[in-house]
């Protein structure tokens, strides 16, 4: 790696006169950047690097290898750590632990994972008695989003409604790209390896640290399992394993959480009589974010979002004790992790001549929401009402910290709006769409296959109606959504073409990225434009029987 020597590591982290101890004498800890300033400062990429090979000089049974290079060559740290110390997946899987992914820092701006994961591997490192390390593989990417974080700017600027630290990096990547919208596209270097590093180690648990923007509810930290429909464990994951945390937080942090939501409209930035009108409503279930695709891949998938207008010590602290206690929860049930995990990938493997259940190829808001108790802050009215009382409060009101709670409906999952059952003999993607579609379906782990000689099978095409693409660009795409109808046919399927079969874990996903109806596939970022016309057949078919 990249990376200033261990010794002067040692110094800048440990703040000593540039001796190291004498030999035979216990060395200090390594602090973070955030614990060394007192939680007025938040690590640079160099910090990061220093703190990590500060541990390993300790003897830490930890190793740190690269996941990959950000778009600016900057190393991507992937900490690897386990009682026996472990290398690779083959180790990793040769012990029969879970293996959990918790990654920091995508959104640069977002600090408080960065350092809580940091904190959290030295304590666990240099803890004795037994700890989660001796019962699962814990791989940690403190810093995904390694360009973004170097991009210091005021935080005012950066995340205006985030309560410190004064200097933060910026939300997208040096490509400005933001990296929670490229699991589909994975046009970033940083998606592309992390995609890698998914398939070598198929993590069962995957974590993604945040912080919220916006509402000012009653909670330390909002958390979601994958919202994506198809996510085969996500039920167990929201109703079961982080209704249990939830509890424990509270029990043994004393932090309160709730799932993941906003309220509509002024409520929450408005007065509690606005908030009594609302609903608490969650994010968008598309795969584009890393939580609800890593569900699709059939493991457990876990969102954190920190409170943003708790102070920055706060935020680590709450975040670090979430991820405490889904390391634990894993811990204390490795087998029926595992279990749970084998069920949720062989859900995603479809048989050509068995049952191949309907997947939510395009979804919606829960209809039948449950009406909850909410914890919401009372915010008050300035006499002034063009006053602004802090930054990041909307103009006119001002914190109280007393909180409230009012029912209301909490929207926290979504349900199909259109099933579709995968086709027994796969997909036939069209040769003009293969310079743009291959490097995605390979870069997701989904098999293809060249058809090198052209025959005749059943198909069903998707006959295409309207072209619809979004009035503004988005990520450097615009967004494409198709209507029409589905037609069967006999066809010839021509030699050059390419046919994508099913019988991998990877079907549930190649379903949502190859149908020409997913409202966040292939068709939507305009990889299959080449051989989209109207009154056309779309360039996926599928093929009705097996080969």
């Amino acid at each position: 790696m990249n990376r200033v020597s261990i010794g002067l590591a040692v110094t800048l982290l440990l703040g000593t006169s540039g001796l190291l101890p004498a030999q035979g004498a216990p060395m200090p800890r390594p602090a973070t950047r955030a614990e060394r300033t007192g939680y007025t400062e938040t690590s640079r990429h160099a910090d990061v690097i220093r703190f990590f090979d500060s541990l390993i000089l300790m003897r830490a049974p930890i190793v740190v290898t690269e996941l990959g290079r950000s778009g600016e060559g900057r190393v991507l740290p992937l900490v690897i750590a386990s009682r026996p110390t472990v290398r690779t997946p083959a180790e990793a899987r040769a012990l029969r632990r879970p293996i959990v992914y918790v990654q920091a820092n995508i959104h640069a701006g977002e600090v408080e994972g960065k350092e809580a994961v940091q904190a959290l591997l030295r304590d666990l490192s240099f803890n004795t008695a037994p700890n989660v390390l001796d019962s699962i593989v814990l791989l940690v990417v403190p810093i995904y989003n390694a360009d973004g974080n170097e991009r210091f700017g005021d935080q005012a600027r950066m995340r205006g409604a985030q309560n410190g630290p004064a200097q933060v990096g910026q939300r997208p990547n040096a490509q400005n790209l933001d990296l929670n919208r490229d699991y589909i596209k994975a046009e970033a270097p940083e998606t592309r390896a992390t995609l890698a590093a998914f398939a070598a180690w198929e993590p069962d648990v995957f974590m993604d640290l945040h912080t919220t923007n916006g509402s000012y509810h009653g909670y330390h930290l909002t958390y979601s399992p994958s919202l994506q429909p198809a996510a085969p464990l996500a039920p167990y994951v929201g109703d079961t394993m982080l209704v249990t945390i939830r509890a424990r937080m509270q029990q043994r942090h004393n932090f309160r959480i709730f799932p993941y939501g906003n309220f509509t409209g002024e409520s929450g930035r408005g007065s509690l009589t606005d908030t009594m009108k609302s609903a608490f409503v969650t994010y968008e279930h598309k795969q584009r974010f890393g939580t609800n695709y890593y569900g699709l891949r059939g493991g457990i998938s876990i969102l954190s979002e920190a409170f943003s207008h708790d102070a920055f010590d706060v935020r680590v602290a709450s975040t670090r004790a979430f991820v405490q206690e889904v390391l634990s929860y894993v811990a204390e049930r490795p087998a029926e992790i595992r279990s749970r995990v084998a069920a949720g990938r062989a859900a995603s493997t479809f048989s050509a001549t068995g049952a191949r259940p309907p997947v939510a190829v395009r979804s919606r808001f829960w209809s039948k929401p449950d009406t909850q108790a909410v914890l919401v802050e009372v915010l008050e009215r300035l006499t002034d009402s063009t006053a602004r009382h802090e930054p990041g409060m909307p103009i006119g009101l001002k914190r109280t910290g007393r909180l409230a709670s009012v029912r209301m409906p909490v929207v926290d999952r979504f349900e199909s709006a259109l099933d579709r059952t995968a086709p027994a003999g796969g997909w036939i993607l069209d040769a003009s769409a293969a310079d743009s579609a291959l490097p995605r379906l390979r870069a997701h782990g989904v098999t293809f296959e060249r058809v090198a000689t052209a025959f005749t099978a059943d198909v069903e095409l998707f006959i295409v109606d309207s072209i619809a693409r979004a009035a503004r660009p988005f990520q450097g795409h615009q967004e494409v959504t198709l209507s029409g109808r589905w037609q069967r046919a006999t066809r010839t399927v021509p030699a050059g073409s390419w046919r994508i079969p099913l019988g991998t874990n990877r079907d549930r996903l190649a379903m949502l990225l190859l149908e020409p109806e997913s409202d966040d596939g292939l068709v939507t970022w305009n990889f299959l434009d080449r051989g989209l016309s109207k009154a056309q057949p779309a360039p996926v078919w599928r093929l009705v029987t097996p080969r």
